[in-house]
């Protein structure tokens, strides 16, 4: 089977130079309306710091007598933010904010509140490094008028208006200042995407972006790519030129996020898992105890040359070993994985020594139940129908596989730690597509034709 190109990249893809355009997306990662609902209550705090900026002193001629007066905001009470994405461009905010002003001067300080409304769009593109990238294109700050809380006895109306404007020139410049900080600040939080995540034991993934995003009036979806490490190696994957395309309703309506998750996926995760030999397993038996029947003892009964061999009872390993790669099967509401195994089993000879009896070739159809926990896909396994067995290699005659017994004795001795391992590994779970302290909250994963979609609330742990 063909695997994605967008799997298979260059040592230097790491990098994501600009000719990452050339690959195809296995993952799209759409955030909807909601998510933006979500931000603007959770975005009102880190806001309200970043408008909590310095304002210089207030020089004050009145009296023909220089005075210059500190001047210190307060508080800064962000009433209302509100967010709505730009067909083709990116997003806008709105928000309404108070600031609580202290003007020192003598011989009464003055307090007063100075609300505003403050504008800005942000484009958001595609960085260099494959990561979304936001920036304020526009930003534009109104203000009414103060309303005077304290020092109002010894107030002129000249001498309020210029406090005003000398505060109002001054925010003008630095609020937007500030609104371009918080982003820049998102942005080194939005480049760790890139970050490697684990996969298996000893192999990771990089998700990164391939193209602008697509952002639309009720949505902003990013196409993603992924570059898959073992031992530290990027692992390089045949050309797959088929593009995935999520459609346009696909998963919860309402949700905050819809990632949609390419045949691609699963087959490059599966090929990592399998080069790395984290499938492979042996299946060991105690001699001793009272329910081993991984024992020659046990095949003695099944395969009279055992008998001949081996008189006395002597402990048995499987050695299950994966040469070829998984096949997992995406149908609607329906996901199977195919394993097609060599079990060669081997039994202790009298010097100690690792003696093979004969090899099976085993294939095994299991359904797949996927689930999200955090922000990783993780699986579990369970046998559907009978396993198939076909001798590969025997040393120790004819083998019969059809008897009940053989079946009896491989779904003991071989089902049960199959799956145990399958399911301990799947359980691991695969990193979707996520930044630091992001994570996904009460997900639902649905199962399509050839991709599956998981739709999930957002939790932000900062």
């Amino acid at each position: 089977m063909a695997m994605a190109r967008a799997c298979g990249l260059g040592l230097l893809l790491a990098l994501l130079l600009p000719v990452v355009g050339a690959y195809k997306p296995v993952t799209v990662v759409r955030l909807n309306k909601a998510m933006l609902s979500y931000v603007s209550e959770i975005g009102k705090a880190p806001l309200q710091r970043a408008l909590q900026v310095t304002v210089p002193y207030f020089l004050d001629w009145s009296g023909g007598v220089l005075q210059p007066s500190r001047v210190q905001i307060l508080n800064v009470q962000v009433a209302h933010l509100h967010l709505n994405f730009i067909d083709g461009f990116g997003v806008r905010m709105l928000a309404a904010a108070n600031f609580t002003l202290k003007v020192f001067r003598v011989p009464e300080p003055l307090e007063l509140i100075l609300p505003a409304i403050l504008l800005a769009d942000a484009r958001v593109a595609q960085g260099s490094i494959g990561t979304p990238v936001v920036s304020i294109s526009t930003c534009l700050s109104l203000f009414n008028n103060a309303i005077v809380l304290e020092g109002s006895h010894s107030l002129t109306p000249a001498l309020l208006i210029r406090v005003q404007q000398h505060i109002k020139a001054v925010l003008r410049n630095k609020l937007c200042l500030g609104i371009s900080n918080l982003v820049q600040g998102l942005n080194v939080h939005l480049g760790t995407l890139i970050g490697l995540t684990p996969v298996g034991p000893e192999s990771q993934v990089r998700y990164f972006m391939i193209s602008a995003p697509n952002i639309t009036n009720d949505y902003i979806s990013l196409d993603i790519n992924a570059v898959l490490f073992l031992l530290g190696k990027p692992v390089i994957l045949p050309l797959d030129a088929t593009p995935f395309i999520l459609p346009e309703h696909a998963g919860t309506n309402g949700t905050m996020a819809t990632v949609g998750l390419s045949q691609d996926v699963f087959d490059c995760a599966l090929l990592l898992l399998q080069k790395a030999g984290s499938l492979n397993m042996d299946i060991t038996g105690k001699l001793n105890s009272n329910d081993n029947l991984l024992n020659t003892s046990m095949l003695s009964q099944l395969i009279p040359e055992v008998a001949r061999q081996f008189p006395n009872p002597m402990p048995l390993v499987l050695k299950l070993r994966l040469g070829t790669t998984p096949v997992a099967t995406l149908h609607t509401n329906n996901a199977t994985l195919w394993l097609q195994p060599l079990v060669e089993v081997l039994a202790v000879a009298s010097n100690s020594a690792f003696q093979s009896l004969f090899s099976l070739n085993v294939g095994v159809n299991l359904s797949l139940q996927l689930s999200v926990s955090k922000a990783k896909l993780q699986g579990t396994t369970s046998v559907l129908g009978e396993i198939q067995l076909t001798v590969a290699s025997s040393n120790v005659g004819f083998i019969d596989l059809q008897t009940d017994q053989v079946r009896v004795l491989i779904g003991t001795v071989f089902e049960k730690p199959l799956l145990d391992h399958l399911n301990a590994l799947l359980g691991m779970g695969v990193a979707l597509p996520n930044v630091v302290n992001l994570h996904y909250d009460t997900p639902e994963v649905f199962v399509r034709e050839g991709y599956v979609v998981v739709s999930s609330e957002l939790h932000y742990q900062g």
